[in-house]
Protein backbone atom coordinates (compact mmCIF):
# COMPACT_ATOMS: atom_id res chain seq x y z
CA UNK A 1 0.00 0.00 0.00
CA UNK A 2 1.34 3.16 -1.21
CA UNK A 3 1.13 6.66 1.28
CA UNK A 4 -0.61 8.34 -2.28
CA UNK A 5 -3.22 5.50 -1.54
CA UNK A 6 -4.36 6.46 1.88
CA UNK A 7 -4.47 10.34 1.36
CA UNK A 8 -7.84 10.88 1.01
CA UNK A 9 -8.36 8.96 4.19
CA UNK A 10 -6.02 11.69 6.14
CA UNK A 11 -7.40 14.68 5.00
CA UNK A 12 -10.13 16.15 8.22
CA UNK A 13 -13.54 15.27 8.18
CA UNK A 14 -15.93 18.24 8.29
CA UNK A 15 -19.65 18.33 8.54
CA UNK A 16 -22.26 21.01 10.11
CA UNK A 17 -25.68 20.84 11.02
CA UNK A 18 -27.83 23.88 11.78
CA UNK A 19 -30.27 24.48 14.47
CA UNK A 20 -32.54 26.82 16.41
CA UNK A 21 -31.14 28.91 19.37
CA UNK A 22 -27.90 31.08 20.27
CA UNK A 23 -24.64 29.89 20.30
CA UNK A 24 -24.52 29.39 24.28
CA UNK A 25 -28.26 27.41 24.57
CA UNK A 26 -26.92 25.02 22.05
CA UNK A 27 -23.57 24.83 23.27
CA UNK A 28 -24.86 23.65 26.82
CA UNK A 29 -27.45 21.60 25.10
CA UNK A 30 -24.45 19.98 22.90
CA UNK A 31 -22.56 19.47 26.52
CA UNK A 32 -24.17 19.01 29.17
CA UNK A 33 -27.20 17.14 28.00
CA UNK A 34 -23.76 14.82 25.86
CA UNK A 35 -25.71 11.84 27.53
CA UNK A 36 -29.75 12.37 26.47
CA UNK A 37 -28.79 12.28 22.59
CA UNK A 38 -25.45 10.68 21.78
CA UNK A 39 -26.48 7.12 20.41
CA UNK A 40 -26.12 4.40 23.16
CA UNK A 41 -26.14 1.62 20.27
CA UNK A 42 -23.35 -0.20 18.28
CA UNK A 43 -21.46 1.03 16.80
CA UNK A 44 -21.66 4.45 18.53
CA UNK A 45 -21.12 2.81 21.75
CA UNK A 46 -17.69 0.81 22.89
CA UNK A 47 -20.06 -1.34 25.31
CA UNK A 48 -22.61 -1.83 22.83
CA UNK A 49 -25.76 -3.16 23.91
CA UNK A 50 -24.71 -3.36 27.37
CA UNK A 51 -24.46 0.55 27.66
CA UNK A 52 -25.42 2.65 30.29
CA UNK A 53 -24.63 6.23 29.59
CA UNK A 54 -22.20 8.65 28.32
CA UNK A 55 -21.13 12.30 29.31
CA UNK A 56 -18.80 14.65 29.16
CA UNK A 57 -16.82 16.21 31.85
CA UNK A 58 -17.26 20.12 31.47
CA UNK A 59 -13.62 21.60 31.34
CA UNK A 60 -10.19 21.31 29.76
CA UNK A 61 -9.16 17.97 31.17
CA UNK A 62 -12.59 16.34 31.82
CA UNK A 63 -13.31 13.29 30.35
CA UNK A 64 -15.76 11.97 27.19
CA UNK A 65 -16.51 8.18 28.54
CA UNK A 66 -19.13 5.76 28.53
CA UNK A 67 -20.83 3.31 31.22
CA UNK A 68 -21.76 -0.10 31.13
CA UNK A 69 -25.07 -1.40 32.73
CA UNK A 70 -22.22 -3.03 35.27
CA UNK A 71 -20.87 0.50 36.24
CA UNK A 72 -17.42 -0.01 34.21
CA UNK A 73 -16.64 2.98 32.50
CA UNK A 74 -14.61 3.44 29.23
CA UNK A 75 -13.07 6.96 28.34
CA UNK A 76 -13.45 8.08 24.83
CA UNK A 77 -11.42 10.87 24.68
CA UNK A 78 -9.86 14.16 27.01
CA UNK A 79 -11.83 17.70 26.75
CA UNK A 80 -8.77 19.57 24.83
CA UNK A 81 -10.42 22.82 24.58
CA UNK A 82 -13.18 24.28 26.74
CA UNK A 83 -14.54 27.83 25.21
CA UNK A 84 -18.41 28.01 25.66
CA UNK A 85 -20.49 29.25 24.31
CA UNK A 86 -18.25 29.08 20.98
CA UNK A 87 -15.92 26.00 20.94
CA UNK A 88 -15.25 22.81 22.27
CA UNK A 89 -12.64 20.09 21.42
CA UNK A 90 -11.57 16.41 22.66
CA UNK A 91 -9.29 14.01 21.82
CA UNK A 92 -11.14 10.92 20.35
CA UNK A 93 -9.83 7.40 20.78
CA UNK A 94 -12.91 5.42 22.14
CA UNK A 95 -11.91 1.87 22.62
CA UNK A 96 -8.64 2.25 21.63
CA UNK A 97 -5.17 3.73 22.91
CA UNK A 98 -4.65 7.61 23.51
CA UNK A 99 -1.65 6.98 21.19
CA UNK A 100 -3.74 6.77 18.33
CA UNK A 101 -6.17 9.77 19.39
CA UNK A 102 -7.42 12.02 17.04
CA UNK A 103 -8.85 15.07 17.58
CA UNK A 104 -12.62 16.23 17.20
CA UNK A 105 -13.03 20.45 17.00
CA UNK A 106 -16.66 21.74 17.51
CA UNK A 107 -17.53 25.06 16.85
CA UNK A 108 -20.75 26.77 17.24
CA UNK A 109 -21.34 29.99 15.16
CA UNK A 110 -24.17 32.14 15.52
CA UNK A 111 -26.47 32.38 11.77
CA UNK A 112 -29.40 34.59 12.43
CA UNK A 113 -31.99 33.08 14.82
CA UNK A 114 -30.00 29.30 14.51
CA UNK A 115 -26.44 28.17 15.32
CA UNK A 116 -24.13 26.14 12.79
CA UNK A 117 -22.78 23.61 14.28
CA UNK A 118 -19.04 22.61 12.52
CA UNK A 119 -17.50 19.46 13.14
CA UNK A 120 -14.12 18.92 12.13
CA UNK A 121 -12.32 15.07 13.33
CA UNK A 122 -8.93 15.75 12.08
CA UNK A 123 -5.45 13.88 12.68
CA UNK A 124 -6.19 10.56 11.36
CA UNK A 125 -2.85 9.95 9.90
CA UNK A 126 -2.18 8.71 13.89
CA UNK A 127 -4.27 5.38 12.99
CA UNK A 128 -1.84 5.07 9.79
CA UNK A 129 -3.19 2.88 7.01
CA UNK A 130 -5.80 1.92 9.20
CA UNK A 131 -7.54 5.19 8.66
CA UNK A 132 -8.30 4.32 5.27
CA UNK A 133 -10.86 1.50 7.22
CA UNK A 134 -11.53 3.71 10.19
CA UNK A 135 -12.43 6.87 8.28
CA UNK A 136 -15.24 5.98 5.96
CA UNK A 137 -17.37 4.26 9.29
CA UNK A 138 -16.70 7.93 10.92
CA UNK A 139 -17.95 9.82 7.48
CA UNK A 140 -21.88 8.17 7.91
CA UNK A 141 -21.72 8.34 12.02
CA UNK A 142 -20.78 11.98 12.29
CA UNK A 143 -23.71 12.12 9.68
CA UNK A 144 -26.26 9.77 12.44
CA UNK A 145 -24.68 11.85 15.28
CA UNK A 146 -25.16 15.23 14.53
CA UNK A 147 -28.77 14.34 13.11
CA UNK A 148 -29.39 12.96 16.37
CA UNK A 149 -28.47 16.40 18.29
CA UNK A 150 -30.33 18.19 15.92
CA UNK A 151 -33.33 16.22 16.30
CA UNK A 152 -32.77 16.33 20.22
CA UNK A 153 -32.71 20.18 19.74
CA UNK A 154 -35.30 20.80 17.38
CA UNK A 155 -37.89 17.82 18.16
CA UNK A 156 -38.15 14.78 16.31
CA UNK A 157 -39.47 15.69 12.11
CA UNK A 158 -38.46 19.54 12.50
CA UNK A 159 -36.49 21.04 9.37
CA UNK A 160 -32.71 20.97 9.41
CA UNK A 161 -29.89 21.44 7.09
CA UNK A 162 -26.88 19.10 7.22
CA UNK A 163 -24.29 19.74 5.33
CA UNK A 164 -21.20 17.32 4.36
CA UNK A 165 -17.70 18.89 2.98
CA UNK A 166 -15.92 15.60 2.70
CA UNK A 167 -16.77 13.77 -0.19
CA UNK A 168 -18.65 10.27 0.06
CA UNK A 169 -15.94 7.14 0.01
CA UNK A 170 -17.51 4.25 1.18
CA UNK A 171 -20.63 2.61 3.68
CA UNK A 172 -18.10 0.86 4.97
CA UNK A 173 -18.46 0.67 9.08
CA UNK A 174 -15.63 -0.04 11.38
Amino acid sequence: MSVDSILPYLEPLRQSVTVPGSPADVFDLFTARFGDWWPLSPPFAVFGDETRSCGLEPRAGGDLFEVSRTGERCTWGRVTVWEPPGRLAFTWHPGRGEDIAQVVDVRFIADGPATRVDLEHRDWQRLGARAEVVRPGYEQGWIVVLGRFADFTVGTGARTRLERETPRTSEHRP
